[in-house]
């Protein structure tokens, strides 16, 4: 894991974000190197969530889309995934990028 997506990681993790996961995909035939998901309380949350973590990426994010069940950070390299709990049921987006690791090893 890069400094970068551990400094992520804690920065959710101090805001209380739930469920926070890491993916590396490096070599795995996917358009970034690393994948970070993590579960919002709610909107407000998600959005005081991504407050948090710009400080960390001053410079280097290239667009954030937002809507009040799923926030997306892409910072070029990385996407930095904030999901609602039933937003993050729903596209399971984990066990997609889990085949990917699988099946690119």
């Amino acid at each position: 894991m890069s400094g970068l997506v551990e400094k992520i990681v804690e920065l959710l993790d101090e805001k209380k974000a739930e469920n926070i996961q890491t993916f590396d995909m490096r070599g795995k035939d996917y358009f970034v190197d690393d994948v970070v998901i993590a579960t919002s309380l709610n909107s407000r949350h998600s959005f005081s969530l991504v407050e948090n973590i710009k400080p960390a990426l001053t410079g280097s994010y290239l667009k954030i889309d937002e809507n009040e069940d799923w926030v997306v950070v892409d910072i070029g390299d990385m996407l930095i995934h904030i999901m609602s709990p039933e937003y993050r049921t729903l596209y399971n987006i984990e066990e997609f990028l889990q085949e990917r690791e699988a099946n690119n090893t």
